[in-house]
C-alpha cells in the first residue's frame, strides 16, 4: 500500500490560487505571461504547482517564472526548476525565473548558468522585449540582404 499525499487547491481573492501553501497568480503581459509564485514549494504541492506553471509553458508566449518573494524553497525545487526548464525547451517556449535570496542559495554557485535568472520581473521583460529586437533586426538583415 502507497502513501499518498495531497494538497488542498483553494481559490483566493484576485485569481490566486493556494495550491497546498503555494499562492501562485498568473497574469499576461504583452511580452509574456507571468507566473508568480509566493508561500512555499515542497513535496506535498510541487506537482500541482507545476502542473499549474506549465499550462502556460504549452502555449506560445514567453513564461516569467517569478519566484522573488518566496521565503523558502525545499530541495524539491531544484527538480521542479529543471522540469519547468525542460517543458520549456520541449514546447519551444523562452522563460525567465526571477529567483529570490532563498532560490539562489539552495541552486548554489551554478544558478546562473543552470537557469535564465533575472533580478526583476522589469528585468525580464525588458530582456525578452530586446531578444524580440535582436531577431527582429537580424531576420531583416537576412531579408535585405537576399533581396
Amino acid at each position: 500500500m502507497g502513501l499518498y499525499m495531497t494538497a488542498a487547491i483553494t481559490q483566493l481573492e484576485d485569481s490566486t490560487l493556494d495550491l497546498g501553501g503555494a499562492q501562485v497568480r498568473a497574469h499576461s503581459r504583452q511580452l509574456a505571461t507571468v507566473v508568480t509564485v509566493r508561500g512555499e514549494i515542497d513535496v506535498l504541492n510541487v506537482d500541482l504547482v507545476r502542473s499549474y506553471v506549465r499550462r502556460f509553458v504549452l502555449g506560445t508566449d514567453p513564461v516569467v517564472l517569478d519566484l522573488s518573494e518566496m521565503g523558502q524553497f525545499a530541495p524539491v525545487g531544484v527538480g521542479f526548476l529543471c522540469r519547468i526548464d525542460d517543458d520549456c525547451r520541449a514546447a519551444g517556449v523562452e522563460w525567465k525565473l526571477v529567483a529570490s535570496p532563498a532560490v539562489v542559495e539552495l541552486l548554489g554557485d551554478q544558478a546562473q548558468a543552470m537557469f535564465p535568472i533575472t533580478h526583476s520581473v522589469h528585468e525580464a521583460l525588458r530582456n525578452l522585449g530586446d531578444a524580440i529586437v535582436w531577431r527582429r533586426q537580424m531576420l531583416l538583415s537576412l531579408i535585405g540582404k537576399t533581396a
